[in-house]
């Protein structure tokens, strides 16, 4: 995967023109081997995230959650957002994460390489097999980190089932996306919620 800085203004409009016609919707997406051939960056305590995210968001169906963490793996920012109805479309996610991710932390663009991660946490129905509104998902995460100067993450999904980090096969039955805030305590011990570094600000947008 590379990553570096976006298109003049002019190009970058005339380039999302042709990219968000209707029928380049399907092209706007992301197969689960594609994802797993990208080097996404292996979150060494996926449930730690996972639990801490959902401790601070609560998500429920059709909720995204965006998350930036450091080179610790401590929670920088994050903002959490519901899905518009229609189809999904990698180009319309792209813009809502970039739209969210301006307004919590600054970009990362002068960096030469990315130095912090973005992760998606989405809870949807179903169960956990792969959709192609996961594919959008992960096509609409990986643009959006590309323009922020950021370094694309794990894509994660909550569903009746459980947890699933998608491309690693790891996962878990709880939280869920019928899990309640303080429920938790009553299913498997919980690891500690996601840190937050001492200089750093959580700042949550929720657009609900």
């Amino acid at each position: 995967m590379t990553f570096g800085f976006p298109p003049s203004t002019a190009s970058a409009g005339a380039s999302s023109l042709t990219s968000a016609a209707p029928g380049n919707r399907l092209a706007r997406m992301l197969e689960p081997a594609e994802w797993a051939a990208a080097g996404i960056p292996l979150l060494r305590n996926p449930r730690e995230v996972v639990v801490g995210l959902h401790t601070r968001h609560h998500p429920g169906p059709s909720t995204a959650v965006i998350a930036v963490l450091d080179h610790e793996e401590r929670l920088a920012a994050s903002a959490s957002f519901v899905r518009r109805p229609g189809p999904a479309d990698g180009w319309e996610f792209r813009n809502a994460l970039l739209a969210h991710l301006r307004r919590v932390i600054p970009h990362d663009l002068r960096r030469r390489t990315p130095v912090r991660t973005a992760v998606l946490l989405y809870c949807r129905d179903g169960d956990e097999r792969w959709t192609e509104e996961d594919g959008a998902w992960m096509w609409g995460l990986r643009d959006a980190c590309t323009l922020h100067g950021l370094r694309c993450g794990a894509y994660v999904t909550l569903t009746r089932g459980g947890w699933q980090v998608l491309g690693e096969g790891r996962g878990g039955r709880h939280p869920n996306s019928t899990t309640r805030p303080g429920t938790l305590a009553d299913t498997d011990p919980a690891p500690p919620p996601l840190r937050s570094g001492p200089a750093e600000t959580l700042r949550r947008v929720a657009a609900r």
